[in-house]
């Protein structure tokens, strides 16, 4: 029987499961349903010490005996024994003194010590033991002494030792004991330091008898039983040992390869014999599916070899190696394909995002091929594509010329990608043997990074402004206007009426300065990075030269100031001085700015707005571009490099003859 306490109310603050066996006791009380109150009595024992002054093994008459008994109690401050000997109450005297040990040294045992046994003193002794009120009902234990009364000995059966057993099996492991009165068995392993099969170090035997079920071949080894002073005789323990031998089917390597391998080149797989039990005869068995292909024994080797020296079409498939003994086989597997691994996708592509057209986008897919050499040439990838979210694969191939070498980089061009859409990417290299691994990747839409500053051109017509995001470290944002869009509120005497080619519906970014804004509050638009490609692929000694113009519109008697800035890598805001700067009111009309910029690294153009004294300070700008090459004026004249025009007959030049 068993009883299990459980939680009620969040009451109790721990949790105990009580077993229960034969001649056990137990009563557990809740009290005010706060705390859990059990008294118990178990695992009662006894055990008998001959005369310790002569280190006998027998009692004998004349001879001192003592008789030991032990119980666990709960509480075990209220613990007693008693004594009877055939049913009558002892109680200490000269000859039969009666002790019970100290609680808080050697708890819950007490002794009968017989001084000077006598013909007489045979008899059986019963050691009782209660709580104190009778809460639950005491343990008895009887223990008989007579001229019968003899130590143990143990013993193996004849036949029983080594016991074989395969493994899976179920084993009995049998030791006799003889003795009266019979102990307790403990079996334990000899042959090294680990647990029983059980988990435990020790494990007890009634019978002497210890069962093994699903026997491994961890299990192999000596086992040790031997007697326990519990229920016996206190003397030197009796042990035997027997041998357990556990047969088991060879243990192989590998147990499941893949081999790649090409049409017409040789075919080596190796099967080798880790250990098995008997290890002597074993044989095998080479297969490719049910069709044996070639056997034999294992000679001084432990390993075999099945040789492929020309592979045809029909010598792919699953060659299996079969080793032998009596109780089983060990299987090898090798699965032969001419399937090509699969590609490796290439995640750090140089600007691998272009803008087609407003709603449309393209992605430079790279990869490279895994062992391109194991199998036969790639002629072919299967690129497959789908917009995450949808089912439908569109599918095309891509056809490969010549022999792709190990770390070569492969570049193929996704176009007609819709915008912000993501997509999966799957590619499948093809040999003549048939479809090889496919690798799957996501392309998913961000702003580009690297505009082509060939011709980078902004109107600020579409949102999102052609990648210009806002300051998150300034006072307040621009924000994308229209005259047509404009609030009907907006201040008087200030800002465009139109965009730059004077269009009411054509859009501009401007800084709005009525209120809550206030005097020297900065808003900063920062454009994409551009990277910086030099000019000779084989030198980076002479950075590129950028036109970088723009229209501005600052009109109103509270203007403040216009700044341009560029800013490298490596860089903060702070760090990068303006490379144009204005002030003040500049009239109701639309002037441009052209500068020419010579970065090192990749840069971003900053454009601040700083608010004037006043409401009427409202700044627009509008058609920024950025390309290749320095202004000079229309007759060719050049200019010093840190020359910053404002206006007038400036063109840039890529080529200029100076």
């Amino acid at each position: 029987a068993s009883l299990q306490w459980k939680r009620v109310l969040g009451l109790l603050k721990s949790l105990e499961a009580l077993f229960l066996r034969a001649g056990e006791s137990v009563l557990c009380s809740v009290l005010c349903l706060s705390f859990c109150v059990c008294s118990a009595l178990k695992k009662g024992r006894f055990w008998i010490t001959p005369d310790p002054y002569h280190n006998d093994d027998n009692i004998q008459i004349g001879r001192e005996v003592k008789i030991s008994c032990q119980v666990e109690a709960t509480p075990p401050e209220e613990l007693q024994f008693s004594w009877l000997k055939n049913g009558r109450a002892l109680r200490s005297s000269e000859r039969m003194v009666i002790t019970q040990t100290d609680p808080d040294i050697s708890p819950g045992n007490t002794n009968l010590d017989i001084i000077d046994l006598k013909f007489t003193d045979f008899g059986t002794y019963t050691c009782v033991a209660a709580l104190r009120g009778g809460a639950i009902p005491e343990i008895s234990i009887d223990v008989n002494i007579s001229s019968t009364t003899v130590p143990p000995n143990l013993t193996v059966p004849r036949g029983k030792s080594p016991m074989a057993v395969r493994e899976g099996e179920t084993v009995e492991l049998e030791c006799l004991v003889s003795g009266k009165p019979k102990p307790i068995i403990l079996w334990s392993r000899a042959d090294k330091e680990a647990p029983m099969p059980d988990g435990s170090m020790q494990t007890e035997s009634y019978d002497g008898v210890l069962r093994i079920v699903n026997v491994s071949r961890e299990m192999s080894g000596s086992y040790r039983c031997q007697t326990s002073q519990y229920n016996g005789f206190n003397v030197k323990p009796r042990e035997a040992v027997i041998e357990l031998i556990v047969r088991y089917p060879p243990a192989v390597e590998p147990v499941w390869q893949e081999v790649r391998q090409g049409l017409g080149r040789q075919v080596s797989m190796n099967c080798r014999v880790l250990r098995a039990h008997p290890s002597r005869v074993l044989r095998y068995e080479w297969r490719l599916g049910s069709r044996l292909l070639h056997a034999g024994t294992f000679d001084s080797r432990d390993d075999t070899d099945y040789i492929v020296r020309s592979l045809a079409r029909e010598g792919y498939g699953e060659y299996t190696c079969d080793v032998i003994n009596e109780v089983g086989p060990g299987r090898c597997t090798f699965l032969l394909t001419g399937k090509a691994y699969p590609p490796e996708f290439y995640y750090d592509t140089y600007s691998p995002l272009w803008q087609n057209r407003p709603r449309v986008y393209g992605y430079k897919l790279q990869w490279t091929q895994m062992n391109p050499s194991a199998v036969d040439r790639i002629m072919a990838y299967r690129l497959g594509i789908r917009q995450t979210g949808q089912q439908r694969w569109w599918e095309q191939d891509i056809p490969v010329e010549g022999n792709i070498q190990k770390g070569e980089l492969i570049t193929h061009n996704l176009t007609e990608l819709i915008r912000p859409e993501a997509y999966v990417v799957r590619l499948t290299p093809i040999t003549r043997f048939g479809e090889g691994d496919s690798s799957t990747r996501v392309v998913t839409y961000s702003a580009p990074i690297n505009p082509d500053l060939r011709e980078f051109h902004c109107s600020f017509e579409e949102d999102p402004v052609c990648m210009f995001t806002q300051d998150k470290n300034d006072d307040f944002d621009w924000t994308r206007h229209s005259a047509a869009t404009r609030d009907t509120k907006y201040t008087p005497n200030t800002g465009p009426s139109g965009d730059r080619s004077g269009s009411k519906q054509g859009f501009f970014m401007y800084i709005e300065t009525s209120r809550p804004r206030k005097d020297g509050d900065t808003a900063r638009l920062l454009s994409p990075t551009f990277n910086v490609a030099p000019k000779n692929p084989y030198s980076i000694t002479s950075p590129p030269v950028y036109c970088f113009s723009f229209y501005y519109h600052m009109y109103g008697k509270h203007i403040g100031s216009l700044n341009a800035f560029v800013k490298q890598k490596g860089q903060s805001t702070s760090d990068a001085g303006p490379v144009w700067s204005l002030s003040g009111n500049q009239g109701d009309r639309w002037r441009q700015a052209k500068i020419s910029i010579h970065p090192t690294a990749s840069f971003q153009v900053i454009f601040e707005g700083i608010r004037g004294p006043g409401i009427e300070g409202d700044i627009a700008i509008d058609d920024v571009t950025l390309e290749e090459g320095e202004f000079h004026r229309q007759q060719f004249l050049t200019f010093p490099r840190n020359f910053h025009g404002a206006s007038g007959d400036l063109v840039c030049c890529s080529h200029c003859t100076h």
